[in-house]
């Protein structure tokens, strides 16, 4: 019996534990996480694929959800409510959108920097200085694949680049 509880015990801590990302799957599309994104248990039911950036203050968190076929809202309106998680007008979070093709899909990558407002909806809020959001809007068959990357401003910079190709890379 003793045994038997030291191995539930030691199966909770590790499906806990982050691991390299790897391969994974969201609506029909594989992604392939780059070795310094780490996966971690989802920490919501609305969340498809949760990963973890960098280590300690300095860590980032990239999320994807994906509500079916017509769900989540439109892409504009994704967009606006992005930018309004930072604390200061758009004007001044450097907010930009750009559009890419990633294999059959079309992709809108979003990306502001200031004060964010973190927290889950209609819960409570923390705001966090200096802080960075890199998301891609993916446009697939199955419905809109939303993924989000924030973090501190230098660890959404210095790892913008690998999100970006996991995204494009998507298949």
């Amino acid at each position: 019996m003793k045994t038997f509880k030291l191995l539930a015990i030691t199966s909770t801590l590790l499906s806990l534990c982050p691991v390299q990302a790897g391969e994974f799957k969201v609506a029909g599309l594989t992604f392939d996480g780059p070795k310094e994104f780490l996966s971690v248990k989802p920490s919501s039911f609305m969340r498809k694929a949760q990963l973890k950036v960098g280590a300690d203050a300095a860590e980032g968190q990239i999320v994807f959800f994906h509500f079916g076929p017509q769900g989540g809202g439109g892409l504009q309106a994704n967009v606006d409510r992005w930018f309004g998680q930072f604390t200061e007008p758009k004007k001044d979070i450097n907010a930009k959108t750009e559009k890419s093709k990633a294999g059959e899909s079309v992709v809108t990558f979003v990306s502001a920097e200031g004060t964010f407002k973190a927290g889950p909806p209609r819960g409570p809020i923390e705001e966090k200085p200096e802080y960075a959001l890199l998301g891609a809007i993916i446009e697939s068959k199955q419905g809109a694949i939303f993924a989000k990357f924030t973090g501190p401003k230098a660890t959404v910079s210095a790892h913008s680049a690998a999100f970006k190709k996991m995204i494009s890379e998507g298949k």
